[in-house]
């Protein structure tokens, strides 16, 4: 490990063979996303994330919570600006990432920052619901945070888009399709093609 002067941690990968490992975390966003554009385009959102067990103590008859574990998930990309307008302090979510653990150190401590690299994120549905909304493809140049459900797309009054298909009734991917069809009252889901 590298010293750094002053207050400032020098942060030094492990020396051990990189961590590709997949992870799934089930917890609450503990501090407001971070959201930034670097000098090259790449949205990054970023935030704190608490985890802990729940076991359920013989001696007590009660659940009780375990050790907290803390990571920094960082995402990337689409992701970045999706998570920005989705995610906020106090929500449950779910991430499945790659993780990182890095050791660090300043001039007066030293630590070990365990990140994950999400590749998706949402929230957790066992704790309530939410709603999705397609994001915008203009968003992904730009860096600007995904609007809200139901900010500024005028869904209530439009019809949407009918989703672009092969002639075969399946959807193209990548193709501006719009939400995906719902079947009418009485009509067999069967009949609708996803």
């Amino acid at each position: 490990m590298s010293v750094a002067t002053g207050s400032v941690p020098t942060i030094t990968p492990r020396t051990e063979p990189a961590l590709n490992d997949t992870i799934t975390l089930t917890g609450f966003v503990a501090t407001a996303p971070r959201h930034l554009v670097t000098s090259g385009g790449l949205p990054i959102t970023s935030f704190r994330m608490a985890t802990n067990a729940r076991r359920f103590d013989k001696a007590k008859n009660s659940w009780v919570d375990g050790e907290t574990n803390w990571y920094t998930i960082n995402t990337y990309r689409q992701l970045a600006v999706n998570a920005a307008g989705a995610i906020s302090k106090g929500d449950p979510v779910v991430v499945l990432g790659r993780l990182r653990i890095r050791d660090w150190e300043n001039d007066k401590r030293q630590g070990t920052n365990i990140e994950v690299e999400a590749d998706s994120l949402g929230h957790d549905l066992s704790f309530g619901t939410t709603s999705f909304t397609r994001s915008i493809s203009s968003s992904l140049s730009s860096g600007a945070p995904a609007p809200a459900a139901g900010e500024g797309q005028g869904r209530a009054s439009e019809e949407p888009a009918p989703p672009a298909t092969d002639g075969n009734g399946w959807a193209i991917p990548g193709g501006d399709s719009g939400p995906a069809p719902v079947p009418e009252e009485g009509e067999h889901a069967d009949s609708v093609p996803f």
